[in-house]
């Protein structure tokens, strides 16, 4: 999962932050990502819509797309998937949770 955090990252450094959390944020989606082998993008599902900012699900999703591929997925035990938590800040920058484990 960080490397996965870090390529969505690097793919867009302007929709993203990795400085410090917001004490107040303004969304948190939630989703989980399905990979086929070769690390592309399969499904996603919104497993968390926040109850405002709804527009952050959609930029969470691109982030995610644009990350892909996340590399070959055969040496890991299956199934391939992964959640990811995005913290937005008021700017609609996003930042994967797992970058702040």
């Amino acid at each position: 999962m960080l490397q996965a955090a870090h390529r969505m990252v690097d793919a867009d450094p302007g929709a993203a932050y990795t400085g410090p959390v917001p004490a107040i944020l303004l969304a948190i989606p939630v989703l989980e990502v399905e990979l086929d082998r070769d690390g592309s993008v399969r499904h996603i599902e919104v497993v968390r819509e926040p109850t405002q900012a709804q527009d952050t699900v959609e930029l969470a999703i691109q982030a995610v797309r644009r990350g892909a591929p996340y590399g070959d997925m055969t040496r890991l035990p299956r199934p391939w998937k992964f959640t990811e938590v995005f913290l937005f800040d008021d700017a609609r920058r996003f930042k994967p949770r797992t970058l702040d484990e």
